[in-house]
């Protein structure tokens, strides 16, 4: 159903694994670990572009924030007419809503393709077979040993399945760890930890849009909710899959820190330019002002 992002999933993660493969071993857990971090690395250096364009609409959507409530008062008994008059405020303004979805919708189908991949290593499961399907009959383990998952061949699928970091198996869960419980929690509890921080601080950076009731639903949710969900999923998603979600939490705080710098170096530079042509226009001290020949 979804192949069209699970082979080139596959891919960027089977390049990577082979890099660092070459030094530290197929069946490493960190050569496999590092190939997601660096998986994560090439999908979010891809989106930076897309990412400033995003954080320059919304801050002037900000700008533009006076003048859409203005609209909403005026035509409050006509929606229809609301919606159009604040949608041609924007595209007067090249703010496009949509742009800023691009970068979600761009992460939530890789980080489906990354799941699906790395679950599919182990089929000998029942919901092995897709993202939202489960299957009656599983694959033995013989079976599942000696088949491809998508670019991944039967040895490497193997190597996935032998690796081991610190003990723990990349894809043990902390609920589901069994013997090997102390093992998985020292790299599971770590990850989570660096997930939640990184999310509840890249609420801090990130501006509110709007200063009504879902705005502060919003702020609140990004602040204390979503990193309370990421400590959550440290019990129930597997350690290289925390590996991910770690990895892109950490990216886009660093990100949003310096788009924010970004973004106050370009308006302190355009403030400065408008100083400048300020005094230029202006006359000098001591000096009339020339009066227009008729």
């Amino acid at each position: 159903m979804l192949d069209f992002v699970y082979f080139p999933v596959s891919a960027v993660l089977w390049c990577w694994h082979q890099l660092f493969a070459i030094p530290l071993g197929a069946a490493s857990g960190l050569a496999w670990l590092l190939a997601v971090v660096a998986l994560v690395v090439t999908v979010r250096a891809l989106l930076v572009r897309t990412a400033l364009r995003q954080a320059r609409s919304q801050r002037v959507l900000r700008s533009l924030q006076p003048q859409m409530d203005a609209i909403r008062r005026t035509h409050r008994d006509d929606p229809r007419a609301q919606a159009e008059k604040i949608r041609l405020l924007q595209r007067e303004h090249n703010v496009s809503m949509f742009a800023g979805f691009v970068p979600l919708i761009a992460q939530g189908l890789v980080f489906l393709g990354l799941f699906h991949v790395l679950r599919s290593f182990d089929r000998t499961g029942a919901y092995a077979v897709g993202p939202f399907t489960s299957t009656d009959s599983p694959l033995s383990v013989e079976v599942n040993n000696a088949t491809a998952n998508y670019l991944f061949g039967a040895p490497e699928v193997r190597a996935f399945l032998d690796a081991r970091l610190f003990g723990a198996p990349l894809s043990a869960t902390l609920s589901g760890a069994g013997e090997v419980v102390v093992a998985v929690a020292a790299l599971a509890i770590p990850l989570v930890l660096i997930a939640a921080l990184a999310t509840h601080f890249t609420a801090r950076l990130t501006p509110a849009v709007g200063d009504n009731s879902t705005a502060a639903i919003m702020r609140t949710l990004s602040l204390w909710v979503f990193p309370a969900g990421a400590l959550v999923s440290g019990a129930i998603l597997p350690v290289v899959v925390l590996t991910y979600f770690a990895t892109n939490a950490l990216w886009t705080c660093g990100q949003q820190y310096l788009i924010q710098r970004t973004l106050a170096a370009e308006e302190s530079a355009k403030k400065a330019l408008v100083t400048t042509a300020a005094r230029a226009a202006a006359p000098r001290p001591g000096v009339k002002p020339q009066r227009r020949k008729r």
